[in-house]
């Protein structure tokens, strides 16, 4: 997700934004992941990890419910950012992205003192 957008910008840049799809595997674990990579420019998500973890715990019980929890995180984030379909998240849905390394998070702290 950190680089999504960097990745949509260059593509851009290059005149391939509309004829080259892009699609994020990794780092989806949540419904609100998947509105922030389609907000940055996905086309679509990979689901592997929370997909194996249900399929670990459960089977294909646990997949289904896998399934269910992100499509419904997913319709809740949709309805708190006022977007009735998919074609309507855009990046003013998200913020830039803040360094929060332990490194900036202490230059930060020692710049208050």
């Amino acid at each position: 997700l950190l680089v999504l957008r960097e990745v949509t910008e260059a593509l851009r840049s290059a005149g391939l934004e509309g004829r080259t799809e892009v699609y994020l595997d990794g780092g989806v674990r949540r419904g609100t992941d998947v509105v922030k990579a389609l907000a940055l420019g996905a086309r679509a998500v990979g689901l592997g990890r929370p997909i194996l973890h249900g399929l670990g715990v459960r089977g294909q019980q646990g997949v289904e419910r896998v399934v269910h929890l992100l499509g419904e995180e997913l319709r809740v984030a949709m309805s708190l950012l006022g977007t009735p379909t998919l074609a309507d998240i855009t990046s003013s849905h998200v913020c830039p992205a803040v360094d929060s390394s332990s490194s900036a998070m202490l230059a930060l702290f020692r710049s208050k003192m």
